[in-house]
């Protein structure tokens, strides 16, 4: 038994334009979970620790390793996982690979998110 539109909005008390113009604006749940996916990789302090070295200068697994006391291995794990979500880029310099923020949205997601929590 299919739902029509106005059964499945019967208990609105929004106007029907108002539920016309959410309706149009959602996106494609496939989106929606994109998304979700995309922000949970900012959910992660050693990740936001990555990214926050990554606004100040591109830099080698070996450099990032050592201003966060960790080791080799969890920066290139970590590494991986943004590398794979797109959030950093990476380039080759003879053996040495260096790593870099992806694109300006980087850089406005980890600003605004930080203005909001300075808010706060």
């Amino acid at each position: 038994m299919e739902i029509t539109m106005e059964e499945k909005n019967s208990y609105l008390s929004a106007d029907p334009e108002t539920i016309r113009q959410i309706d149009e604006k959602m996106p494609p749940e496939e989106e929606l979970q994109d998304l979700a996916e995309f922000f949970k990789v900012f959910g992660d302090a050693t990740r936001l620790k990555i990214l926050s070295v990554l606004l100040c200068s591109e830099m080698c697994v070996y450099d990032i390793a050592t201003l966060l006391g960790m080791s080799q291995s969890a920066i290139s794990h970590q590494l991986r996982v943004l590398k794979q979500m797109d959030l950093v880029k990476n380039r080759r310099d003879g053996k040495t690979i260096f790593y870099a923020l992806a694109d300006d949205h980087i850089i406005t997601i980890l600003n605004q998110g930080l203005n909001h929590i300075e808010e706060g």
